[in-house]
């Protein structure tokens, strides 16, 4: 490149004059799409090698090309790379210090490729590896989850539905519960990273090119399963992108699921658990508070990730082929996804590792009489009674008891349909052992539940050691 040309637009020679000032402040995507920078690297070796394969450099050419994408790269990795205000985009800024750095070879670098096809490239190769490292993340909340729950031993608390007391369950159960939630994520997330596994490099900008390249041996180089088959497609196709924050909106709500529940369980209400203080916060006004304030930020962060995903499909819904600039909003929003994940997985984590159960509180409220109402019409439905009138049966007990006319254990133990052996089920205990079916939330089947989620975890850590 001349000195003229050095610091240019790429697409300077269409233009007599340079580009106004606003049109480049409202352009330029470099200071969020930098973060790209490994990933534009590695696309361009693959390019350059490929263009070497089919005579369009020679060796010597190529070498050159070679030798300063690793300078490119050292310079970046170490903090000394030094960016123009004509670097639009971490792409501009690569090539334009290559050919610094190789000249005349380093100005064949973009031969065949398109801008269009080379950021699809690099936006690819970055969510395959940080989508793997989001389920990395949560495969280790995971793990903590199943610690704790074999840590449980025996405890038991109550399980819900309205927020109102239900039915006693083990603590090891519902932990498990939020496990399970977190295995289908990791199962999107990776299932998401195999759909994208496909590379767009030598679609060029729209059409491909005249020119002799190797799209399939491109695609080989970088890793990637296949080569593209419709260069339109290939350079305009985002589903990857609104996929990738689908399966992460949907790890916020579940994350925000368990925050909700672990700001009830902390509050001096519920009393289930209390925070190590590394994972709390105070507050600046009243000395006696101890502030759960990641259970809240993954609550709260939440709608955030949803309105990521929900800008990109608006930005999608309307454009027609191939590459449109609005495309540059495809990665602000999956950034930040990805990051505030991360945050909350890693901040989860290490809330939930650090914790201490409460059991004698979580079993006080699971004991209440009012939660074996349903083992009581169990019990008449085991004596030939049909379930509508055992339910009628055991409410009309339940309404004694909540108006003041007994216990229920004693109204239960005086009705003769009942009787004593009914009555025993109301006893402090015993409804949780009352949880026998597949599945369910009792110690006979915690067994064989513990049993298929450490098969789960097995494959999942074959996914990320394959």
């Amino acid at each position: 490149m001349s000195d003229e040309n050095t610091g240019s637009t790429l697409w300077h020679g269409r233009f007599e004059g340079g580009p106004d000032e606003a049109l480049m402040a409202y352009n330029a995507s470099l200071s969020y799409d930098q973060r790209m920078w490994r990933d534009d690297i590695a696309g361009s070796r693959a390019h350059v090698r490929g263009l070497a394969r089919v005579g369009l450099l020679d060796q010597s050419e190529c070498d050159s090309v070679l030798v300063a994408l690793d300078t490119v790269e050292a310079e970046m990795a170490q903090g000394r790379f030094e960016y123009l205000p004509s670097d639009e985009d971490i792409h501009t800024a690569v090539e334009r210090r290559v050919t610094e750095l190789a000249g005349a070879a380093g100005a064949k670098l973009h031969t065949g490729r398109s801008r269009n096809d080379q950021v699809a490239t690099d936006l690819r190769l970055w969510c395959k590896r940080e989508l793997t490292e989001v389920a990395r993340g949560l495969f280790d909340l995971q793990h903590v989850l199943l610690t704790r729950a074999l840590e449980a031993d025996g405890a038991y608390l109550p399980g819900y539905t309205h927020l109102q007391r239900a039915q006693p369950v083990l603590l090891a159960h519902h932990l498990l519960a939020h496990g399970w939630a977190l295995g289908r994520d990791v199962d999107r997330l990776l299932a998401t990273v195999d759909r994208l596994d496909v590379s767009p490099l030598g679609a060029g900008a729209l059409a491909g090119t005249s020119l002799p390249i190797d799209p399939a041996g491109n695609a080989a180089d970088l890793g990637f399963s296949r080569a593209f088959e419709n260069s339109l497609d290939a350079v305009s196709d985002r589903d990857f992108v609104a996929e990738a924050l689908f399966d992460l909106a949907l790890v916020g709500v579940h994350l925000s699921r368990m925050g909700e529940e672990w700001v009830l369980w902390t509050s001096e209400e519920f009393g289930f658990a209390v925070l190590d203080d590394a994972f709390a916060t105070g507050s600046s006004m009243l000395p006696q508070k101890k502030n759960p304030d990641i259970a809240e930020l993954a609550r709260g962060k939440a709608g955030r990730l949803i309105g990521n995903l929900t800008a990109l499909l608006a930005t999608l819904k309307g454009l027609p082929l191939a590459y449109n600039k609005d495309l540059q909003e495809d990665k602000e929003g999956l950034f930040d996804s990805v990051d505030q994940v991360n945050l909350a997985v890693a901040a989860l984590t290490g809330m939930i590792a650090t914790a201490t159960f409460v059991p004698e509180k979580m079993q006080a409220a699971a004991d209440a009489e009012t939660t074996a109402a349903t083992d009581l019409a169990e019990f008449l439905v085991r004596a030939g009674v049909p379930f509508r009138d055992a339910h009628a049966i055991v409410g009309q007990h339940v309404r004694a008891a909540l108006a003041g006319q007994g216990s229920l254990a004693d109204l239960v133990a005086a009705d003769e349909r009942l009787g004593p052996d009914a009555a025993a089920l109301v006893r402090p205990g015993v409804g949780v052992e009352m949880r026998s079916s597949p599945g369910a939330a009792g110690p006979k089947a915690l067994d064989a539940q513990i049993n298929l989620y450490r098969a789960m975890l097995d494959r999942e850590r074959a996914e990320f050691t394959d």
